[in-house]
């Protein structure tokens, strides 16, 4: 069961941007890089940028969706074709012919999004930098994990992961990976990451591209 209106944490993904922002300040005066995962979390990653004063751009990552279940991920895979699998993987009929298939899939579907989002220039060199990585929410926790693994091997100075709400295993599965992980709120009954927002309205391209172009 749903939370009613009144156990809401967020009005909207503003809010909860906003929110994140003031948990944030530590960084602001080192200008950095706010990287957020599409789509969702692209207008929070602009709202953090501006009161930090850094600069915003996407990480791609993309979920490995279950068979016969695509709202449950089974893993996850970055640009450069990691991979990350989930414990549960196996178990929901996920074997490695089924990755390697769903792994091709996602793929392309992250060098579309690419040529899409930044057709004409390559992600921002996030070596050396505070890197902040942003996402609407955590549920598996496995696109913020290969967002991040791919990262990492790009030397930052410092890497965060920064989310408003997130599943206890989920923190448990990103925590190893970076080195400082914000969250605002873990609760034990989580269930999906919309519930937490009164406006869970879904993000469009077109909106990712403007915020990025400007």
């Amino acid at each position: 069961m749903l939370r009613g209106e009144a156990d809401t944490m967020f009005q909207d993904r503003a809010d909860a941007a906003r929110r994140l922002a003031r948990r944030l300040q530590a960084f602001q005066g080192q200008h950095p890089l706010v990287l957020a995962i599409p789509r969702g979390a692209v207008p929070m990653g602009r709202v953090i940028a501006r009161q930090l004063g850094g600069e915003l751009d996407v990480v791609l990552a993309r979920k490995l969706h279950a068979p016969f279940q695509p709202e449950v991920a089974v893993g996850a895979v970055d640009e450069s074709g990691w991979v990350y699998a989930a414990p549960h993987a196996e178990r929901l009929g996920a074997d490695a012919q089924y990755l390697a298939e769903e792994t091709r899939t996602q793929q392309e579907a992250l060098r579309e999004r690419r040529a899409r989002y930044t057709p004409v220039r390559p992600l921002i060199d996030p070596a050396g930098r505070t890197v902040i990585v942003v996402d609407d929410g955590l549920a598996t926790g496995a696109t913020m994990v290969a967002a991040l693994h791919g990262l990492r091997a790009r030397h930052p100075k410092r890497l965060v992961c920064a989310v408003p709400v997130a599943s206890p295993e989920a923190l448990d599965r990103v925590r190893p990976l970076a080195d400082e992980v914000v969250c605002l709120e873990a609760p034990e009954d989580f269930e999906a990451v919309g519930q937490y927002y009164r406006d869970f309205t879904q993000v469009e391209d077109d909106e990712v591209i403007r915020l990025l172009a400007g």
